[in-house]
């Protein structure tokens, strides 16, 4: 039997969420009103400087701006537009943001622009808030900390896929007698590290593409609850961190590389831990990227956590056999382990950390490097060369032991920083928003942040721990 296709329209879509929020949204704004009092977690530096921004009473209270931005990332509404829309249609929405009558496009964008930095603060009072819930929910998880990066593709022109594909077509059109020359590869080369129109709009790599991105960190712990939020490329993280390592795209002054993920690791985690003071996880969970000698050092003397879970860079690994160590934690050669392996001295390279050089025992210099050896393990003329570093014994016993089954079950966890970042881009719409704006953007991922904070208190307020992650089972 021939399957029968119905079209849903676009008017069927917003008719259906129309009648849900209309119908459905009335129980849970007094769920909402009863359990969460939204001025308890303003912080006054807000209030004060909220009201007296304009100095005359204002129409649309603080409050108002925030429930109604609030909502709109449980109820998944993706364009500010809607929401305006959705306030004007739903008079129990318009009673619980306190708003008389809807504010209109522009104040609503204002006050993201105006008021981005008080939203960053409200989000971190409101961390430390939840943190004592998300103990008694689950200490253990609790204690974990994962950390990731990701990006906002901003609204700008070099996003377009026109944009490449007419530099592709130029480049194939002026090079159509070189064969050799890969105009694909040209194209990518030729592009810029940042937009023209929005310098925060970095280029990056992201979810399998290049696109131009607003980048930031996130932190989250093993409950899935986000805890700090870091816009790394920001100029002024930048200066609060003089020591950070920012590689250049190209020989231009004018062009920076985003920070990468390794670099900004322990900037983040000084920021995180200067907001929060009383926060004492264990457990560091991390992808490879994090596989660095230096880095293992800092997370256990520096911030002390008692298990780091990073998994070996392949990049970092020889193909090569691996040396062995003798009582002295001198290298062994591969091939015998009682020969040690000659000392040539200490190596220290902008970025990497101080590691000292160990070459093959039988190699000597007469007019030229010679090896004695008759099997000789490797065919570079030094033989074969590794190095040791300073904190090497945490990085091969991490405070657990690898490839174990406590590994694996413990290290599948980091996943959820994954599905974080997916739950804000994707449930909460931040991804896909038109903006260029640097600083709405930011509002609207403290704003996210925020949201969060509020699932758990509420889910943890009606004893529905399972909802701490998002509130919107509780609507259908």
């Amino acid at each position: 039997m021939a399957t029968k296709y119905h079209r849903i329209s676009l008017n069927d879509i917003f008719s259906d969420c129309q009648n849900k929020l209309i119908d459905d949204s009335p129980s849970f704004f007094s769920m909402l009103s009863e359990h969460m009092d939204l001025n308890e977690f303003i912080p006054p530096e807000f209030q004060s400087a909220f009201y007296l921004s304009i100095g005359r009473t204002r129409i649309y209270p603080l409050h108002g701006f925030l429930s109604a931005f609030i909502l709109q990332k449980i109820f998944s509404i993706p364009t500010d537009s809607l929401l305006l829309l959705f306030l004007n249609l739903c008079k129990e929405l318009r009673d619980f943001c306190g708003f008389s009558k809807v504010p209109d496009a522009s104040l609503m964008s204002r006050f993201k622009h105006n008021f981005e930095s008080y939203i960053e603060l409200m989000f971190q009072r409101m961390v430390d808030y939840t943190e004592p819930i998300c103990q008694l929910i689950d200490s253990s998880l609790a204690q974990m900390l994962t950390f990731d990066t990701s990006g906002i593709e901003l609204y700008v022109s070099e996003n377009n896929p026109k944009t490449l594909n007419a530099l592709i077509k130029k480049l194939k059109a002026f090079y159509k007698d070189k064969p050799d020359v890969d105009p694909y590869k040209m194209a990518y080369g030729l592009m810029p590290s940042q937009a023209a129109i929005c310098p925060d709009a970095k280029q990056m790599y992201i979810n399998g593409h290049f696109c131009y991105a607003d980048k930031f960190a996130i932190r989250t712990n093993g409950l899935d609850i986000v805890r700090h939020i870091s816009f790394i490329d920001d100029a002024d993280f930048k200066v609060a961190h003089p020591d950070l390592v920012v590689e250049k795209k190209t020989d231009s002054p004018d062009e920076d590389k985003s920070v990468g993920d390794a670099s900004s690791l322990v900037p983040v985690l000084q920021d995180f831990f200067s907001l929060h003071p009383n926060f004492h996880p264990d457990t560091f969970l991390g992808d490879s990227a994090f596989d660095s000698a230096d880095l293992y050092g800092k997370l256990f003397h520096d911030f002390h956590f008692s298990k780091t879970l990073i998994p070996y860079n392949p990049r970092n690994e020889s193909s090569l056999k691996k040396v062995g160590y003798n009582a002295y934690g001198y290298p062994t050669c591969p091939n015998d382990a009682a020969l040690a392996m000659k000392y040539c001295g200490s190596t220290k390279e902008k970025g990497r950390a101080d590691r000292v050089k160990w070459i093959c025992p039988k190699i000597h210099y007469h007019h030229g490097w010679v090896c004695d050896c008759d099997k000789p393990f490797s065919s570079a003329k030094k033989g074969k060369t590794t190095y040791t570093y300073e904190n090497m014994d945490l990085r091969m016993f991490p405070g657990i032991q690898r490839d174990t089954k406590e590994w694996n079950d413990t290290y599948k966890i980091r996943a959820i920083v994954e599905r974080a970042i997916n739950h804000f881009k994707i449930n909460m719409c931040i991804a896909g928003r038109k903006t260029r704006n640097h600083t709405t953007t930011k509002s609207d991922i403290f704003l996210a942040g925020i949201a969060s904070q509020l699932a758990v208190i509420v889910a943890y307020a009606i004893n529905c721990p399972q909802y701490i992650r998002s509130l919107k089972p509780l609507i259908a």
